[in-house]
Order: C-alpha cells, then structure tokens, then sequence
C-alpha cells in the first residue's frame, strides 16, 4: 500500500492541459502545478495569456490545434512523457438545430470530442508502456442532461462521457485512469457573453445558488489526477452545485 506522503501530491509527474490559456483550463493548470506537477499549457489561441501562465508556472506553453489529428499527436511528443492528460479545450456555437450549419455542427464536434480522440490515441501508447497515467476529460452537465440549442455542444460532451468510459475499459489493465469531470455553470468568459436571464434561470435551478469559479472545477480535477483517486476509473464527477441532480 501507498505511503499517506504519496497521496494529493504531484510531484514529479508532468501535466499538460489542452486550452490552458484562459478560464476552466487556465485554473486546471495552476491547481495541477500548485499539487507540484510540472505543466505543459497547451494552446491554440490566448499566445500571450499562454506564455504569461507558462512562465508563471515555471512550465511551457505549447500552441496547437487540437481538433487536428497531426497537431494533436505533435502536442502529444512536444510535450514529453506526460503522466497526467486533462482535455479541456472546447467552444460553443449555439442555435436551435433547425437553423443550426454544417460548419456550426462540425466546428463544435472537431474542437470538443475529436480533439480529445486524437490527444487520447497520442498518449496512449507511451502510458501504456510505462503502465502508468491518468486522463481527466472535461465534459458538462449539458453532456449528461441536454440544453435548449445545444445540440451539438450536448451531442460533443455527451460524446465525451461513452468515449472516457470505454477507454477506461480498454486502460484499466494497464493501471491508466481515465475519468470525466462535468461542470454546470462556470463564470469565465464563455459564460460571460450569456444574456442576464439565461444566468439567473440558471442560477435559480442550481440547488447551491451561485455559479462555480474556475478554481473549483480545477480542484476536481486535481483530485480525480492524483493518487487520492487511485481506485478510480470510468466515472464521470459533476461539479454542478447540484444542477444535474
């Protein structure tokens, strides 16, 4: 058994963490390095916000499209040995699906859960050699619960949870970990943008009352990646103040 000084530690293992320059991202990659990991922020827009955590972090940034199969694998070996994978990146085009484009389904599809197949497939082979490794993939309760005009936002998260657990499955035997972490509402800038009544319906149906910081989420994840969870695989934790419930 584990010594208790091995448990919400770290130490020594090297993080990355896909749209890390701003928001839910940005929080993940300071908690993972305050636990003593060293992090990789990873990137496609934000280079300056990038850089500017990177170094606060005493870590690096990496620019990357991550909803590309080359750029994906190039951030993957750019990287180094990466012990712990969190798939944060996403965005959101919103509509009703009747009026919804093929650009607004394929964009939302590709950035959200292709992206996290290709990070996956990347680091899997390496993990699996040294038999050692935890995912976390960011998903949300519309993921598990749908929302009015997002489709393809729900259909992507949704995606997510059916991915993590099968690969879950396929790692296990490996000791690699794979685990969702789904967030209700998070006050950063995605959410920002959102009309004043969309917030409060929200707030209003969320038991705990108020939205999440950033920093929440990120302790979730934090826990879910460190040896505090080493008996857990193929579970999907919402941090939703109960929204979900």
């Amino acid at each position: 058994m584990a010594s208790s000084a091995q448990f919400a530690t770290l130490e020594g293992k090297l993080a990355l963490v896909t749209g890390a320059s701003r928001g839910i991202g940005r929080a993940i990659a300071t908690g993972l390095a305050a636990a003593g990991a060293d992090v990789v922020v990873g990137y496609r827009s934000g280079k300056d916000e990038a850089l500017e955590l990177a170094a606060e972090l005493g870590g690096r940034a990496i620019q990357a499209d991550v909803s590309s199969a080359d750029d994906a694998k190039r951030l993957i070996e750019e990287a180094g040995d990466v012990d712990v994978l969190v798939n944060n990146a996403g965005l959101t085009r919103d509509g009703l699906l009747a009026r919804m484009s093929d650009d607004d389904w394929r964009t939302v599809i590709d950035t959200n859960l292709s992206s996290v197949f290709f990070t996956c497939r990347a680091v899997t082979r390496p993990m699996m050699k040294k038999r050692s490794g935890s995912i976390v993939n960011i998903s949300s309760v519309v993921g598990v619960h749908g929302n009015w005009g997002q489709t393809n936002y729900a259909a992507s998260k949704a995606g997510i949870i059916g991915f993590t657990k099968s690969l879950a499955r396929e790692l296990g035997s490996r000791n690699i970990r794979a685990n969702v972490v789904a967030p209700g509402y998070v006050k950063t800038q995605l959410t920002d943008v959102l009309p004043e009544e969309a917030t409060a319906a929200m707030i209003q149906n969320t038991p705990l009352g108020r939205v999440a910081e950033p920093e929440e989420i990120a302790g979730a994840v934090r826990f879910l990646a460190s040896n505090d969870a080493s008996f857990i695989t193929g579970e999907v934790l919402l941090v939703d103040g109960g929204l979900g419930m």
